[in-house]
């Protein structure tokens, strides 16, 4: 009984704060940034990579990217987004290529930003220090999906090889599709990790961001598959929107995404009030 208690002072807390705090609008300036990010953030990524020799990098990203998403909504998107990748471009060190860079910080910059609301802490760190973690973060986002996409060119060799040696390990080898989905959720997980652990202000334990994934994740989970089903079932954006019909949908899947996120920092917030609370009753 004390634990329904607790959870429902909790959620209530969490829900309150997102709604007193302009947690709607925010969503909206999360979601308009993510889309105004992503993109750029993958040509960033695509010309480093072909800078860099990694060619065959655009079909990992896309799919890194999209199949996390569900595919009413990430295959018209992820189509055209490998045609534009796909285009050869002149040298590396261009202005639209760093352009790309710093509008891909913006979105980190809008994580942060929401997440310090959420986390209801204050921002004391420069700007200096807040931009250059932002483009740290898109660097390492790029060197960790290089990394990913000579993994996934050098994984079939490799299982290849590892079932003609041990004829045992056939059936557990699974399919490259398979662990692309694997390895894309994987790096949801991560990511998610890093930006609640290193974004916002303030320092947390790892136990203390937890709970705030575990509930993105199946609020992800669940209003992907719902919203998916939507557009299935009953949606007329098509012809409502025309040739926008796939950026609008994009924009609201994007909304839906940025409220749980928000909320995973909210949950976590309230919990660690809710013990806060208990400690100075207890104390």
């Amino acid at each position: 009984m004390r634990r329904i208690v607790a959870a429902r002072r909790i959620m209530n807390d969490a829900l309150g704060h997102f709604d007193a705090d302009d947690g709607w609008s925010m969503a909206s300036h999360l979601a308009l940034s993510a889309l105004m990010a992503l993109f750029p953030f993958l040509i960033f990524a695509t010309a480093l990579a072909s800078f860099l020799g990694a060619n065959a990098f655009a079909d990992t990203a896309v799919h890194l990217v999209f199949d996390t998403w569900p595919q009413e909504i990430a295959e018209p998107i992820a189509r055209e987004v490998f045609n534009v990748l796909t285009i050869q471009r002149g040298d590396f060190l261009t202005v639209s290529v760093i352009a790309a860079a710093l509008f891909a910080s913006n979105g980190i910059e809008a994580l942060r930003v929401s997440l310090n609301r959420a986390y209801r802490v204050t921002e004391t760190r420069s700007f200096i220090y807040r931009r250059l973690q932002s483009f740290a973060f898109v660097f390492i986002a790029t060197m960790g999906f290089l990394a990913i996409s000579v993994l996934l060119v050098l994984a079939p060799l490799a299982a290849r090889i590892a079932e003609r040696q041990f004829v045992w390990l056939g059936p557990y080898m699974g399919t490259i599709t398979l662990w692309r989905y694997v390895i894309a959720s994987s790096v949801l997980v991560v990511g998610l990790i890093a930006v609640h652990f290193w974004l916002p202000a303030g320092k947390r334990k790892f136990v203390d961001v937890i709970p705030g994934i575990i509930l993105t994740l199946a609020g992800w989970l669940a209003g992907s598959t719902l919203f998916a089903a939507y557009l299935e079932r009953f949606s007329t954006y098509v012809s409502t929107y025309a040739g926008l019909a796939s950026i609008m949908i994009a924009v609201i899947f994007l909304y839906i995404v940025s409220i749980i996120f928000i909320m995973g920092g909210e949950f976590n917030a309230a919990i660690r009030r809710y013990r806060e609370a208990r400690a100075r009753i207890r104390g």
